[in-house]
């Protein structure tokens, strides 16, 4: 893929870049990423993604946008309330960058559908806010050794993981079962500041970026913690546990299931 003018003057604050160059943007131009979830860390990702020149990107949603969903969900205005989010998202993300090939999927992922949804993929960005769907996403990946950028928020406090299948700690090596029904509020009950959203949903698509281009160190082994009270950061070691249920050396998953029935929440993304 030879870049065009318009490409290299669209893009020259990055080909610049000695870790990037003209071998790099071709790189990202080629790469296909798939979101789950056109809300509040969805946006900030599919967002930056699609200005730093990803060729592909697929998003996963059911919902219709909402008035609550503006305060941290930026890829949607309020024109849109009441539209598909994918709907919105794809055209927000063409009005920035006419290059980018957008997939929507007006659906929710399920154990049925998601394996033949990120097949085509390089690398899936986990925007889910509930824990069946962090848990099917990750099996999902695990199994098809597709790697994952996992980030999660809640109220003021935002993580990050990064998952390479067979290489680096799952997230049920972190977490190896979903929380019992009510032990954990959902953001539309504990409240979630918008700005957190942002700075997760960044740091994924920072991860995928540097996944591309294969540059850097990624979040591997390493959960990103930040806490926007004290706008502090912090590492926390990752291991990969043997006995993890999925990607351990005696897995008792093999095939996927829905786990709709560990949690109360709705099935929805952010």
């Amino acid at each position: 893929m030879e870049l065009r003018e318009d490409q290299i003057e669209r893009y020259s604050r990055q080909i610049i870049l000695p870790n990037v160059g003209g071998k790099g943007q071709e790189k990202l131009l080629a790469a296909k990423v798939l979101i789950i979830g056109a809300g509040g860390l969805g946006s900030p990702a599919a967002l930056y993604l699609a200005s730093a020149g990803i060729g592909t990107i697929g998003i996963v949603d059911s919902d219709k946008v909402e008035l609550n969903n503006l305060q941290r969900q930026i890829i949607h205005s309020v024109k849109e309330v009441g539209r598909p989010k994918v709907e919105s998202a794809r055209d927000r993300i063409n009005a920035i960058n006419e290059d980018v090939k957008v997939i929507i999927y007006n659906l929710r992922v399920t154990s049925e559908n998601i394996l033949d949804i990120i097949k085509d993929y390089d690398i899936v960005v986990d925007g889910s806010d509930n824990f069946p769907t962090r848990y099917l996403v990750n099996d999902a990946c695990v199994l098809s050794k597709k790697p994952l950028s996992h980030g999660g928020i809640f109220r003021f406090d935002g993580q990050a993981i990064t998952i390479i299948p067979g290489e680096s700690a799952c997230y049920r090596c972190l977490f190896p079962e979903p929380p019992p029904p009510g032990l954990v509020p959902s953001c539309q009950e504990a409240g979630i500041l918008g700005a957190v959203a942002g700075v997760i949903g960044v740091i994924q698509a920072n991860e995928v970026l540097k996944f591309v281009l294969g540059t850097g160190e990624l979040l591997t082994g390493k959960l990103l913690v930040f806490n926007a009270l004290d706008s502090s950061f912090r590492k926390v070691k990752v291991t990969k546990d043997p006995k993890c249920p999925i990607c351990g050396e005696n897995p008792s998953i093999t095939k996927l299931i829905d786990y709709v029935e560990f949690c109360s929440l709705r099935k929805k993304e952010e």
